[in-house]
């Protein structure tokens, strides 16, 4: 017997982080709320409430932007211990379902159902199960598409927002119509240029790119492209559902409301987003193997340095270390506007033991007290205890 089709869901949580303060805070209900530094500072939006995206308001738009288009929004500063709280419970409730749940964001995952159909349902009744659960037990919506692939689900469930559920056909032919209308733009990994350039060349709809000659196709965008393209203009997606999905990076920056020249006051701010990246490592369960800084000088020239982190680690001592080597190896030509850290090329091991057993113990102390630094102020509240703000040059803690 053929094997069952598969039933992919794509599981979105609407306008999370608004959601969120909305929830925590009844008196924000039904009002533009902006989560994000505030008008009359440097900054931008994290996330906007429904109410205020009626006014233009998205994410990544410049706070002071946000304020001119809708003047009597609630801004409100981002509680990201709170969104990832709550960010756990919403995915315990997909693994009730499935243990195929493969983490996008912190507000968004992909679930393969296919085997939990026997027991819970077919795939919109899933979805509504889904949908009810977060709402009774979160007071949250979440909007969930319904396919036979990961690209479709996506797809179905930005259709569908808010507090919606699409469910994409499973028949290819019925796959093809209900794609042909719809914009070149919703293609996966479409951006503004590739947009364009289909534009330019007659295709303004999927149905346009199902349809034109695939000579003409590899003639403009090249072959590797043009098959990309096609496969995904008629619904085709084979890519697995995995239970985690590897993260390229965790990363946090700061505007400054003023520049700043105070190299100090830099370095300071810097190891506040160090502090917060190593936590959020150590919680993940994730080793970084690089380690990224980003700083943006007055009025716009942005420049990045990165080291390696060897092996891989997610102490605090290792983090603040590279990101100290980074920042006073950084000439600086003018006042900073922004500074970031980021730990890249991650991973689940620390990496195989040198053969130095001392430097293997180092390492594991060092990450073992952090992780009790990390326990206690969880325990006792944030900055309840503080790893020490001067290491010694090596990135090891006083001697105790």
């Amino acid at each position: 017997m053929p094997p069952d089709p598969r039933v992919i869901l794509h599981a979105d949580m609407d306008a999370f982080f608004a959601a969120v303060e909305q929830l925590d805070h009844p008196e924000l209900r039904g009002r533009p709320v902006i989560v994000g530094a505030p008008p009359d500072r440097r900054g931008v939006v994290a996330a906007a409430s429904y109410e205020a995206r009626a006014f233009g308001v998205r994410s990544a738009m410049p706070s002071r932007e946000a304020g001119r288009r809708c003047p009597h929004g609630v801004f409100v500063r981002p509680r990201m211990e709170r969104y990832e709280e709550l960010s756990r419970r919403v995915f315990a409730i997909f693994e009730r379902f499935t243990p195929l749940v493969e983490p996008l964001s912190i507000d968004e995952a992909v679930l393969d159902v296919t085997g939990a159909r026997h027991l819970f349902g077919d795939g919109p009744t899933l979805a509504r199960r889904i949908k009810a659960a977060v709402r009774e037990e979160l007071g949250l919506t979440v909007t969930i598409g319904v396919a036979p692939n990961r690209f479709l689900a996506k797809l179905a469930s930005e259709l569908g927002k808010p507090d919606g559920l699409v469910v994409v056909p499973n028949d290819p032919a019925e796959i093809r119509a209900w794609l042909a209308p719809l914009p070149v733009a919703r293609l996966w990994g479409v951006g503004a240029a590739t947009e364009r350039r289909l534009r330019a060349s007659g295709m303004a709809t999927i149905g346009d790119v199902q349809t034109v000659p695939m000579d003409r196709l590899i003639a403009r965008f090249g072959a590797s492209t043009a098959r990309w393209l096609r496969t995904l203009a008629e619904g085709r997606d084979d890519r697995p559902v995995g239970e985690t999905a590897p993260e390229q990076s965790i990363s946090r920056e700061r505007t400054f409301p003023q520049d700043v020249r105070d190299r100090t006051r830099v370095e300071a701010a810097l190891l506040e987003l160090v502090e917060d990246v190593g936590r959020r490592l150590r919680e993940r369960g994730w080793y970084a193997g690089t380690a990224r800084l980003k700083i943006r000088y007055a009025p716009f020239r942005t420049v990045t340095r990165q080291c390696p982190i060897r092996p891989p680690a997610c102490d605090e001592f290792t983090l603040r270390a590279a990101a100290r080597r980074l920042w006073q190896a950084e000439r600086q030509g003018s006042a900073v506007r922004l500074i970031g850290f980021g730990a890249e090329r991650l991973a689940r091991t620390p990496g195989e033991p040198t053969l130095f057993d001392d430097l293997d113990a180092r390492r594991q102390r060092l990450e073992r007290l952090s992780r009790v630094v990390d326990e206690l102020n969880r325990r006792y509240g944030p900055g309840a205890v503080v790893v020490p703000r001067a290491p010694n040059p090596d990135g090891s803690p006083p001697a105790e």
